[in-house]
């Protein structure tokens, strides 16, 4: 298991992301916030969930930078407002690109990425978690009519990933960027110095 050398505030907690791009994210972030006031995250898709990494996240971000530009860009198109039965998350289902990010999932969540996640992996926009139980259906109500009030399309492209990691604050740090279908990646943030500790 990988252990920080540095010791900072980060915790072995890594995950794939593709941030959606406005305007339709300014306003899942508002209907976030609204739900979940103290949630400052920005609207993404997740490829690979939350996980520790067997390698350092230098030979992580290198299994990424090698896989990602194979997958072409696809679009996404968002439906509707549903909740997972056994966690209570509420999220924006897909009504396509569902299908090329489970191929992506199935794909890079090998080597040192690997992990036996808790869940069967269901893309998806997440929009509440962590709930108590007497808000959760009063909070399924408000997103449902926020969602019916979206005047901006519904459908975005996924043309890049971006490699994350977790903090003691439970906020996360980008770290790496890499496009689709090119053969081109960019560091993000302070990721050198991850890789030079």
């Amino acid at each position: 298991m990988y252990v920080d050398p540095n010791g900072s505030g980060r915790i072995n907690s890594y995950a794939l992301v593709s941030y959606i791009p406005e305007p339709l994210a300014g306003f899942l972030d508002r209907m976030r916030r609204e739900l979940v006031p103290n949630c400052f995250l920005s609207a993404h898709i997740t490829v690979l969930p939350p996980r520790p990494l067997r390698s350092s996240p230098e030979t992580a971000w290198n299994h990424i930078r090698n896989i990602a530009p194979h997958f072409a860009p696809f679009d996404v198109d968002l439906a509707q407002v549903e909740v997972f039965p056994i966690s209570d998350v509420i999220y924006v289902s897909l009504a396509s690109g569902s299908e090329r990010l489970k191929e992506m999932h199935a794909v890079l969540n090998t080597d040192g990425l690997a992990f036996n996640e808790p869940f069967s992996y269901h893309p998806h926009v997440t929009l509440a978690q962590e709930l108590k139980p007497d808000e959760l259906d009063e909070l399924i109500c408000v997103a449902r009519e926020r969602w019916l009030e979206l005047s901006h399309p519904r459908t975005f492209r996924i043309d890049k990933v971006v490699f994350v990691q977790n903090t003691r604050r439970n906020q996360w740090i980008d770290l790496g960027e890499c496009s689709l279908g090119v053969e081109e990646s960019r560091l993000v943030g302070e990721f050198s110095d991850i890789l030079a500790g």
